[in-house]
This record gives C-alpha cells, structure tokens and sequence, in this order.
C-alpha cells in the first residue's frame, strides 16, 4: 500500500516522489523514465504523467550510471570564427538536439596541443562520443587513444590517414580542380592559389612566405592537388610558380598576396582555399591598386554572406556546411549504438556558384 506523504515545500521532486503519485514501485518508475528495461505501457504513461505534474528533472549522472550513456557528444572544431566552422557548428547542433543529445563544443585554434587538451576534457566528461577537425594528419596519438578506449571519433572536413575512424568531407581535389578549369576556360594562365594548411613550419623557415606545414591538414594538401591537377591538364608544367602557403596564425594570406602580385609577371588570377584566406587576397589586391575582376579574378572555397555582398560578388565552391555536420553527428550516433563496419568515408557533393569575380585577363597581361 503506498503512502500519501507530501513534498516538502520546496524541495525538487525526487524519484521516490514520481514512483509514489504514479503508483508504481522505484524500479518501475526508473526504467519508465530511463526508457530501457520491460515497463508497460500503461505504467510509463503514469510516471511520465507523475514526472510531469511534479516538475521532475532526472539526475543525469545517476542515469547515465544506469545506462552507461550520458547522451552528450564531444565537437572539437579548428576555428570557430570562421563561416565554415560556425556553419558546421550549427548542422552539428541541431542534428545531435533532434536525436536527443546535447553538445559540449571546443576550439582549438589549430592547434594540436589544444586538441590533445580537448579531448581530454571532453573525455572527462564522459561524452559518448567526438567529432573532430583534426589540427594535424599525422599527430592523431589521442584520437587513436580514445577509440581505443571505446570512445567513437568521427572525423570532420578533413583526414588522418592510419586512423580508423568515419570521416565527413568534400571531394576537395575535385571541387578545387574544377574551379581552376573554370578560370582556366576564362583564358587565365598564371593563376595563383593561397592557402594556410597546418601549424608547425619546418625548419629553417624565417619568413612567412617560407613558413611551409611540417604537418598539413589533409583539406588543404587535397586542394592543391587539385589546383595542380587543373594547371598540369592545361599544359602548364610549373604548377608551384604562384603557389603560396603558410601556417596558420603565423602567415598573413594578405601577405602571400602581397608577394604573388609583386612579381615581375603577376598572376591574373587567384584560388583562395577558403573564404577568411580570400578577405586577405582582396584586402592585398586593393593596396595594389587592382580591381576584381578588372585586373584580378577571385575564387574561394565557401559561399559566406560577404561573398553575396560585396560588389563584384565573388565566384564559389560551395560546401554543404550544415549537413556536413549533420552526416557526422548520424555517423557518430550509429557509432554509439554499436554499428561495427568497416570506417567509412563519406564524401559529400560540392557546387560551383559563378558570379562577377571572374572575366578574362586584361590584354597584354
């Protein structure tokens, strides 16, 4: 026979509470409100209906103790300020949110260290799982611990060859290949690419122009393949002529930029590997004196709302941010659930928006 003692004003309905106004026993109303374990349904309606009416909030480290999940995941991104990250940020949120899971986000700059940081303390929080945008191909010791240790790590954007884990990405070389071809069609032959690929210079590097990634994200690695590719298919067998990268939050793309249009046969075109880099391309073309696409044809990776604003509108490869996210946050999920195939790459389409940034080089350049 159950009781009828009262709450004591104030204090937050408990388990016990719910069990006693749904008239079932603790067991019961934990498995109904867990939703695991056999509970008819009759029963769940009543606790649920009791949860609801005592304003029950459930104690999610005691459940998570239960069923061995917290329902968080882990979202370790390069840089959140950036259009794509934030982008992705936001596919990542609301397709962990519709499946009944919360995020715990952190940014690292970049860097690998903050990375190793991250996912340390994302672990010691016990998320169920992480998705990452590794700062570093090769330094991925940590993502490999904590698969090991039965945390799923899906990939984000880019790639860490060795690693068995999914991966969400673009076909970067072909997306980049193709954009080439486009101003290659245009009748551009001394096209520039610009891109920031990693965080460590290799040695010996004392300037910015010089500063080379001892370990590139495979992102920018897969561009300019591309971009190589595209020149080679043209004939043009010095693909590194107007090549230029640099580290990230050591070389300024405005800099890089700089230096392409100095030269004594300057390009008439640049591929900025994505929409941040392009601010400092068309930042550098203006202290030249140069008019996009008067002088200098622009193409960047990403459709941000500058790239719509700014007259001449820039030229695109579009990436599909949010459900870039979204795919990984399914991924890791299925992870989660105990899906056992093989890793899996997931490669998602890309589409070519031409604006006013591009037109024929002037004559005589």
């Amino acid at each position: 026979m159950t009781t009828n003692r009262r709450r004591p004003a104030g204090r937050p309905a408990t388990l016990p509470d719910v069990a006693r106004e749904a008239g079932v026993s603790r067991s019961t109303a934990s498995r109904a409100l867990a939703d695991y374990g056999s509970v008819s349904p009759e029963a769940r309606e009543r606790v649920r209906a009791a949860a609801e009416k005592l304003g029950y909030r459930a104690n999610q480290l005691a459940r998570s103790m239960i069923t061995g999940r917290t329902h968080t995941l882990g979202a370790i991104v390069a840089d959140i300020q950036n259009p794509f990250f934030a982008g992705v940020t936001r596919g990542i949120t609301d397709a962990a949110r519709a499946a009944g899971y919360q995020v715990l986000l952190a940014n690292t700059d970049e860097d690998v260290a903050a990375e190793r940081a991250a996912v340390k303390m994302l672990r010691d929080k016990h998320v169920d799982g992480l998705i990452v945008a590794p700062a570093a191909t090769t330094e991925t010791g940590h993502l490999a611990a904590a698969h090991a240790a039965g945390c799923p790590v899906v990939l984000l954007d880019r790639q860490a060859p060795g690693l068995p884990a999914d991966s969400v990405t673009v076909d970067n070389h072909g997306a980049a290949q193709d954009a080439v071809r486009r101003l290659l069609a245009a009748g551009h032959r001394r096209i520039a690419l610009v891109s920031l690929l990693g965080t460590a210079p290799v040695d010996g590097a004392d300037t910015a122009s010089e500063a080379a990634p001892a370990d590139p994200v495979s992102t920018g690695l897969e561009r300019i393949e591309g971009y190589r590719a595209a020149l080679r298919e043209a004939g043009i067998t010095d693909t590194g002529a107007y090549l230029r990268t640099g580290t990230f939050h050591r070389a300024d793309p405005a800099d890089l930029t700089a230096e392409l249009l100095s030269l004594p046969e300057p390009p008439t075109a640049v591929f900025a590997t994505d929409s941040m880099i392009a601010l400092g391309v068309l930042s550098a073309a203006r202290d030249h004196g140069l008019r996009v696409p008067e002088h200098l044809s622009v193409v960047t990776f990403d459709d941000t709302d500058w790239a719509r604003a700014v007259r001449p509108r820039i030229s695109v490869v579009a990436q599909p941010v949010q459900e870039l996210g979204a795919r990984a946050v399914q991924s890791l999920i299925a992870r989660i659930e105990g899906t056992t195939h093989a890793p899996e790459h997931i490669v998602l389409d890309t589409e070519f928006i031409a604006r006013e940034s591009i037109a024929p080089p002037r004559t005589g350049t």
